[in-house]
């Protein structure tokens, strides 16, 4: 039995850095300047003849190379990114990367505990990061992660990272930065999912808002006391009520925005987001008002309804974004963790569909930072935050063209090569041969 375990391990490759897993990059030691690449800042600007530099993983020079006066020996290394595009990195919210390698081997999965209100649980704890999969996301741009577990009504507590690291505590950006939340559906499809069946209302839905007002009620009694004993469950839920943490609750309907929002009013919480998000734009005028930001769902998917507009996911951020929501995007559903490498292409979707492509980009750096509350430190090129960046030989938005050539993380120079391009590189030499 052990021999047959040893021999899956090797199989499914969890064995790290000695199976060919690529090391993290060691902390930079000398300055960096780009010159001359067109620089999309992430806030909508773009300079087109920049000077980005950076120094000690902080960026430390954003002005235009034609006009900003460098003394010789400045920097240390400097790049010529003529023709090129420099892009913030982008970062993947409501993600589970690195709490799942592969999904037929149970002993990789770990993304959900049992239970139904789990606040406590920290899913930073499970993260691995040197998975795989991880590595097929960074050639394409992303370069930070919001790592979400899954399951309950209270799926846990979620840490942000970036992804280049020898460990969950070394990659850290924000820990426990918000509880996440399934806020029970108010319809409900009969069938499975090959073959679907009509939708009916859900019979349980108020008997659930029931549950969850009363935990919320007991969690906040718990929070005002002094307990003569520790409840880790109720313990764990004292952040979204001092406003220390964001309570990310996901829904999709209209009703149960509604019903959400009313929920975070009536118990004081300072800070919610709403994660999916389908029917968001019925409800735009109540977010906006109550500085609500929107992580929208999966926009390549189809409509939920037979009557709407077959482009109406697309749309959806445009539609948001003209009523003054903050949105971001997000990856969640099938195959999202191999998925991650495609969400320059949602926002690219986006800019198809009604915005420029800078706002699009906004969605996945600057606008997907301030939901998450880290924009002091990243989502937009600027002096003093993280040297968290990468050049592109085109349109990072457009799979054709996004083309990285290279990529910094908090001023690290990370190896763009990965287990897939070495297969590639493998079997090219192969059948290359006479």
């Amino acid at each position: 039995m052990k021999k047959i375990y040893i021999i899956l391990v090797a199989f499914f490759g969890f064995i790290s850095n000695t199976n060919g897993q690529q090391i993290p990059a060691n902390k930079q030691t000398k300055s960096i300047l780009i010159l001359n690449g067109f620089a999309h800042l992430g806030n909508g600007k773009v300079i087109e003849n920049s000077a980005i530099g950076f120094k000690d993983g902080k960026i430390i020079l954003v002005e235009d190379a034609k006009t900003v006066k460098l003394s010789s020996g400045a920097f240390d290394i400097t790049i010529d990114a003529t023709g090129k595009h420099i892009y913030p990195g982008f970062i993947a919210p409501n993600s589970t990367l690195g709490l799942v390698e592969v999904d037929a081997v149970k002993s990789s999965d770990d993304e959900r505990e049992i239970g139904d209100m789990n606040p406590h649980v920290r899913s930073i704890i499970a993260y691995a990061a040197d998975s795989k999969v991880i590595e097929t996301a960074r050639p394409n741009g992303i370069l930070m992660a919001q790592i979400t577990p899954r399951g309950g009504t209270i799926s846990g507590v979620s840490s942000i990272v970036q992804l280049d690291a020898w460990n969950w505590k070394d990659a850290v950006i924000k820990e426990n930065d918000g509880i996440h939340m399934n806020f029970p559906p108010t319809m409900k499809r009969s069938g499975w999912w090959a073959e679907p069946g009509a939708m009916e209302a859900n019979k349980d839905y108020v008997k659930k808002i029931g549950e969850i007002t009363m935990f919320f009620e007991n969690s906040r009694a718990y929070s005002a006391a002094v307990p003569s004993e520790q409840n880790l469950v109720f313990d764990a839920m004292k952040g979204i009520f001092l406003g220390t943490q964001t309570l990310f609750i996901h829904a999709q309907e209209e009703k149960q925005i509604i019903d959400a929002v009313q929920l975070a009013k009536q118990f004081g919480i300072k800070k919610m987001v709403i994660v999916g998000g389908y029917d968001a734009y019925k409800t735009a005028d109540l977010l906006k008002d109550n500085a609500i930001g929107v992580l929208l769902r999966n926009v390549h998917d189809m409509p939920n309804r037979e009557d709407e507009d077959v482009d109406l996911p697309y749309k959806m951020a445009r539609i948001l974004l003209s009523k003054g929501i903050v949105v971001g995007l997000e990856n969640s559903g099938g195959m999202e963790r191999m998925q991650t490498r495609n969400l320059p292409f949602l926002a690219g979707t986006c800019a198809a569909y009604g915005i420029d492509k800078e706002q699009a980009l906004q969605l996945i750096t600057s606008n997907t930072a301030k939901i998450l509350g880290i924009d002091d430190l990243c989502g937009t090129l600027e002096q003093g935050k993280d040297a968290t960046l990468f050049i592109s030989e085109g349109d990072a938005l457009d799979m054709r063209t996004n083309i990285l050539t290279s990529i910094y993380i908090q001023g690290r120079k990370l190896n763009l090569e990965t287990h897939q391009t070495k297969l590639n590189a493998k079997y090219k030499e192969k059948y290359n041969q006479k």
